[in-house]
C-alpha cells in the first residue's frame, strides 16, 4: 500500500509552472488521502482561481503520484489560496525584502543585466535580444527578458509567448517560452492597442517590471530598450545602475553614427558598454554564396572604435550577424532561429555572441565574464 511519505516525496518533484519551485515547498499541497484500494486523493491550492496553469498542475500531479508503488488511481482536486496564504507566499518568495525593491540593483545580486540598445529603430535589436536569450537558456542558464520598448513592444511574438501574467498579491508571475521568462506591456493591453504614455508612466512601468515581477534566481536578464537615449534609457540607469549596455547597429554608416551616439550615454550614466553587435552585416548570394553588402560594411567596427575613444576603455565587436530569411521567419513564428535552425549562418553568429556574453567562450580580447549557472546541467 502506498504511504503518505511516498506520495509527498513524489509531489516534491512537481514544480509550479509559473514559480518553478516544488509545490510542497510553496505550501500548495492542502491534503493527501489514501484509501485501502490504493486510490490517492490529492488537493492542491492554486494561487488564484483563474490560474492559467490549472490543467498543467493537475496533469503533473497525477503523473507524479501515479508512479508511486501501490497507487491504483489518482484523484486531483483544486482549491484556491486564501488572501492570508497568498500574502505569506508572496513574502516567502521575496525572501523578506521590501516591496518595490529591484533585486538586480542590490550589491549582492549575481544576475548579469544587459541593456540592449540601438540608436535608431529597424536595426533588429529585438531579434538580437530574443535570440541571445533563447541561446543562453538553451545553454542551461536561467534567463529573463524585459520588453522595455513600451511603445514598440514585440518580444512576446518573437519568443512565442501567448500566456498572460498571473498576479499573487502585488507580485506578478511572468509567463515563459523556450525556457525564458518574459514580461511586456503587450501582455496587459487589449489586442494591438497603442500605448500613449508620457515619461513618468514609462518609468513606473519599467520599475514594476523589475521590482514587482517574480524573476527568481536569474543568471542573465536582458532589457530590450527602445531606440535612442530617451526616458527608458535614463530610467534603466537609475533603477539598475549595474546594467551593461550592448549596442546593436547595422553596417550602414548613417546607422553607425546614431548607434555610437546611443552608446555614449554610458559616459553620463557611468555604465559599462559590454560590446557592439553588427546586424544585417551581409547577405549570402543565393547563386554564388558571395557576401553582398546590402547595407554597406564596417559599421560595427566604426561604432566600437568611436565608443572605445569616448569611454576610454576597449569596446569590442562581439559578432556580425548576416541577413538570413530564417531569422525573420523565426521572429514571426515565435521560434528563435538559434533553436529552429542553430546551424544557419545567423544562428551560428548569434550563438557565438551569446557564448561570449555568458562566458562560455574565451579569447575575445581577453574577455571572460564567467557567469556560473545556478542550475545543474
Amino acid at each position: 500500500m502506498a504511504t503518505e511519505d511516498a506520495v509527498l516525496e513524489a509531489l516534491a518533484t512537481v514544480n509550479d509552472p509559473e514559480i518553478h519551485r516544488p509545490i510542497t515547498e510553496l505550501g500548495m499541497v492542502k491534503s493527501v488521502d489514501i484509501d485501502p484500494d490504493g486510490v490517492v486523493a490529492v488537493t492542491v491550492y492554486l494561487t488564484v482561481s483563474g490560474c492559467p496553469m490549472r490543467e498543467t498542475i493537475t496533469r503533473n500531479v497525477t503523473d507524479a503520484v501515479a508512479r508511486v508503488e501501490g497507487v491504483s488511481r489518482v484523484d486531483v482536486t483544486l482549491d484556491v489560496m486564501s488572501d492570508e496564504q497568498r500574502k505569506d507566499l508572496a513574502a516567502s518568495l521575496r525572501g523578506g525584502t521590501a516591496e518595490r525593491e529591484v533585486p538586480f540593483a542590490k550589491p549582492g545580486s549575481l544576475t548579469r543585466v544587459y541593456a540592449v540598445a540601438s540608436g535608431k529603430g529597424g536595426v533588429g535589436k529585438s531579434s538580437v535580444t530574443v535570440n541571445l536569450a533563447a541561446a543562453m537558456a538553451a545553454d542551461g542558464l536561467k534567463v529573463g527578458v524585459v520588453d522595455a520598448d513600451i511603445y514598440g513592444h514585440s518580444v512576446p511574438r518573437m519568443l512565442g509567448v501567448d500566456g498572460r501574467p498571473t498576479q499573487v498579491e502585488n507580485m506578478i508571475m511572468p509567463p515563459s517560452s523556450h525556457g525564458v521568462k518574459v514580461i511586456s506591456i503587450g501582455m496587459f493591453t487589449p489586442g494591438n492597442a497603442p500605448v500613449v504614455w508620457r515619461g513618468p508612466m514609462l518609468h513606473r512601468a519599467l520599475q514594476q517590471f523589475l521590482a514587482d515581477v517574480f524573476w527568481g534566481d536569474l543568471d542573465v536578464l536582458l532589457l530590450d530598450l527602445p531606440p535612442g537615449t530617451g526616458d527608458i534609457a535614463i530610467s534603466v540607469a537609475q533603477l539598475v545602475p549595474n546594467a551593461e549596455i550592448l549596442v546593436v547597429t547595422t553596417p550602414q554608416q548613417a546607422a553607425a553614427e546614431v548607434a555610437e551616439r546611443a552608446g555614449s550615454i554610458a559616459v553620463q550614466t557611468h555604465q559599462k558598454i559590454v560590446g557592439v553587435v553588427e546586424n544585417m552585416s551581409g547577405m549570402p548570394c543565393p547563386h554564388c554564396d558571395e557576401m553582398v553588402d546590402v547595407f554597406g560594411s564596417g559599421g560595427g567596427a566604426k561604432v566600437a572604435e568611436g565608443l572605445t575613444k569616448t569611454v576610454g576603455a576597449e569596446v569590442p565587436v562581439l559578432g556580425a550577424i548576416p541577413i538570413d530569411v530564417r531569422l525573420r521567419e523565426g521572429g514571426d513564428e515565435g521560434k528563435p532561429v538559434v533553436l529552429s535552425d542553430p546551424d544557419s549562418p545567423a544562428g551560428k553568429a548569434l550563438r557565438t555572441i551569446a557564448g561570449k556574453l555568458s562566458g562560455r567562450q574565451r579569447g575575445l580580447s581577453g574577455m571572460s565574464l564567467g557567469i556560473t549557472p545556478r542550475n545543474k546541467f
